[in-house]
């Protein structure tokens, strides 16, 4: 492995968010369309290859089943795309651009075109070719860290239920985390303490649940499913965190799925989920996996105001 000055790496880390929001990923809808991101990627993914399965657009999006599945019924209710039984595999669907998806597809395809020739245009002194070989070494070398990442996932294996010990280490990693937003002191860990103190003998109740990321017997990552405290068959995501050390592993994701997945199993109409203003790692995951930003106040809850967001996924 090639050993990279720090700010070379921080150069293309600051260019990488730039092309972010550049690209209005940060915005609710992208591409001159209506559509999110995950929408934009799957309907260039089926225009471009005809016939692609549910999985295999999962797999090219990195997005997990449950999370494309509620994709595709709102691209179909667009009247963008269309599934079909597959000749070869019954039991699989190709998913297949509409007329409607087809212009779709022009309008996007069309305003990637002029983006890119518009900034193609506008290089001094660089050749265009080479930008797009760097751009397409860089995305290949990013693609190859999926190995690494199922490494870390051996290396640190993800374990359900009560774990001992982790009410400690969870509130301390919420407070060292969280502490120089919300102000530093007892109270934040007290609370964060008290909360999960009142859930843990409730944790083996059959809609709850937890799960959590283990470095020998410490927990360095965790998140639970309350699917009692709010009712209404709502279900509550609670204490989501995961040591900075691990994060952009893919950790946090597999984590976000196993609460997921128990929340589909159950049925739960709606999963709420609090956190605090500022975090847009943790935003960007949430609204990848189908949360919307439904509330956003400020609290003081924690010892200090601060604003506070709160987000809703409703199932399909």
């Amino acid at each position: 492995m090639t050993l990279v000055s720090p700010s070379v790496v921080q150069s293309v880390r600051a260019a990488s968010r730039q092309l972010v929001r550049e690209f209005g990923f940060l915005d609710k809808a992208i591409a001159g369309t209506d559509l999110s991101g995950s929408g934009v990627h799957a309907i260039l993914e089926i225009g471009l290859n005809p016939g692609l399965t549910a999985k295999d657009l999962s797999a090219r999006l990195k997005l997990e089943k449950s999370t494309i599945s509620r994709l595709l019924k709102s691209l179909e209710r667009r009247g963008d795309i269309e599934q079909t039984r597959s000749t070869s595999d019954g039991r699989a669907f190709g998913l297949s651009l509409t007329k409607k998806g087809q212009l779709t597809y022009s309008e996007i395809d069309r305003f990637g075109n002029n983006q890119a020739q518009d900034a193609l245009s506008r290089l001094s002194g660089e050749n265009p070719e080479n930008v797009a070989k760097a751009m397409s070494s860089y995305a290949e070398a990013l693609q190859g860290s999926d190995a690494d990442r199922e490494a870390v996932q051996t290396k640190y294996p993800i374990v359900e239920g009560y774990q001992t010990g982790m009410i400690g280490d969870i509130a301390a990693m919420h407070a060292r985390t969280h502490g120089p937003i919300v102000g530093m002191g007892a109270t934040f860990e007290s609370v964060v303490s008290a909360s999960m103190a009142e859930f843990m003998p409730r944790i083996g109740n059959p809609l709850n649940n937890s799960w959590s990321v283990l470095d020998g017997s410490e927990v360095i990552g965790s998140i639970s499913i309350d699917g009692e405290h709010l009712g209404n068959n709502t279900a509550h995501l609670r204490w989501f965190i995961l040591s900075e050390r691990l994060r952009g592993k893919g950790l946090g994701k597999s984590l976000l799925k196993c609460a997921l997945e128990h929340c589909d199993r159950h049925a739960f109409d709606e999963i709420h989920l609090w956190t605090l203003k500022g975090l847009e790692a943790a935003r960007a995951l949430y609204e990848t996996n189908g949360f919307d930003l439904a509330e956003e106040y400020v609290g003081d809850q924690w010892g200090k105001a601060v604003t506070e967001q709160k987000f809703i996924r409703k199932r399909q």
